[in-house]
């Protein structure tokens, strides 16, 4: 037999004593001789019970918005001897939770089956049309992604590749692509591994290969996002003159505050700015934007060469925009209400989720999935609770209408800068001058006699 790995964790049974046995080999437990059984039925009904009841004991209103628990439970009960899987549990334990009218009441997890044909999916970070006359698939485009992180690059943009939107893929491990629906089907389980493609170049060069390697879907899909976000910030900057800052949050946690450091802080000192929040998963970190998007300038230095700086640092001086959409959810929502209480900024879009009690995601289960509760309501100095069900109305409400955004159009991104670049008109914001250089010369000594 093949030695353990290094990691492995064993069970061994001696009688207790000073010390443990000099050979522990004839005190270990074989475990893979274990066998036992158990009732599907019985377990999934401990699930459903235990759902139940941490929902009783964690969701923030003790009377359970005026819903009668224990007869909720005993309505949905007796379905539970008609379920089949997990998915159809989860189903039912979603449909006991929608009875408290809250979000973040969700059911993830637990003993989920994958079956034996659960095949992944490689990509090779492109889109491609079919042309059977150049004799392969045509590269529309390459999704970008941020050039400081070059491994996230698109497998066709690695360093030192010259390919380009044009060039035709012919052919993935020597399999033309003209031969299947899509060259996706010739990368499945292609993920991480080496694959050798053949390229003809739009310029006329004679064709070639190259060895690339696939991504993930997963992986794919956040390249598609990297481009998106990073095609926004191009509109800014070009249709902006470099007068304008955009900082875009996927959601609120601790890889969040490092993109909002790295893309904050070269655009605070513009005169306006776009925060977008728009398809923000939320997370816990809207104290901290705020908090940043909060400082003031109240004093500046005047060096002896170049421009005066302020103080507070980083303290943003010019007018705020924030992108809201109906995907805006959770934090993402505190941050934007937190931008209209604190009178910071304008909230730009369409109304958002709506999820204002938050949670801990502590209440888990037996088989390591969860019903999670919503644990902590949200309300306002005034004595109303907040963002829960309504969501946040922006102020100026624009929507991004389906067909236009399918043609490459940003209606909410192209009001956020028209109504920046008419607020510094209107109110412009310029680094005030430091006032004459003192005279500190002691006069001249009067002449002596």
């Amino acid at each position: 037999t093949s030695p353990a790995p290094a990691s492995a964790t064993f069970l061994y049974v001696f009688d207790a004593g000073l010390k443990a046995p000099d050979k522990l080999d004839k005190a270990r437990v074989d475990l893979a001789a274990l066998r036992f059984s158990y009732d599907p039925r019985e377990n999934w009904r401990q699930i459903f019970t235990d759902s139940w009841r941490l929902h009783r004991d964690y969701f923030y209103d003790k009377a359970m918005h005026g819903v009668d628990w224990r007869a909720n439970l005993e309505r949905h009960l007796p379905l539970v001897s008609r379920v089949t899987d997990r998915a159809e549990l989860s189903d039912l334990i979603a449909y006991l939770m929608s009875e408290l009218s809250a979000l973040h009441t969700a059911v993830v997890g637990g003993d989920l089956r994958d079956g034996p044909d659960d095949i992944s999916l490689g990509s090779l970070g492109a889109e491609f049309t079919r042309d059977p006359v150049a004799g392969g698939w045509r590269i529309d485009r390459i999704f970008r992604a941020d050039p400081d992180y070059p491994k996230a690059l698109a497998p066709l943009a690695r360093p030192g590749l010259t390919v380009q939107a044009g060039d035709v893929l012919e052919a993935i491990n020597g399999v033309s692509t003209l031969d299947v629906p899509h060259p996706g089907a010739l990368l499945r389980q292609k993920a991480g591994r080496q694959v050798l493609v053949r390229l003809k170049p739009a310029s006329g060069r004679p064709a070639y290969e190259i060895v690339v390697v696939p991504i993930t879907a997963t992986a794919a899909q956040s390249l598609r996002y990297d481009d998106w976000e990073l095609s926004r910030r191009d509109i800014v900057d070009r249709a902006g003159e470099k007068r304008i800052g955009y900082v875009h949050l996927r959601a609120m946690g601790p890889s969040d505050i490092a993109q909002w450091a790295r893309d904050y802080y070269p655009v605070f000192d513009r005169d306006g700015l776009i925060l977008d929040l728009r398809h923000n998963r939320g997370g816990n970190i809207d104290s901290w934007i705020l908090n940043r998007l909060m400082r003031k300038a109240w004093m500046y230095w005047a060096p002896r060469d170049g421009e005066p700086y302020w103080n507070m640092q980083g303290a943003f001086r010019g007018h705020l925009v924030v992108l809201i959409n109906e995907w805006t959810s959770s934090d993402g929502e505190a941050a934007a209400n937190g931008v209209r209480r604190l009178q910071l900024g304008t909230l730009l879009g369409t109304r958002t989720w709506g999820g204002g009690i938050w949670l801990r995601s502590a209440n888990g289960l037996v088989d390591r999935g969860i019903a999670t509760a919503a644990e902590f309501g949200t309300y306002a100095p005034e004595g109303q609770w907040v963002v829960e069900g309504p969501g946040i109305d922006p102020d100026i409400v624009v929507d991004n209408l389906p067909h236009a955004t399918f043609n490459g159009k940003d209606a909410q991104l192209e009001a956020a800068i028209k109504l920046l670049q008419e607020k510094i008109a209107a109110d412009p914001r310029p680094v005030p001058r430091p006032p004459p250089y003192p005279v500190k010369a002691l006069p001249p000594a009067p002449a002596q006699r």
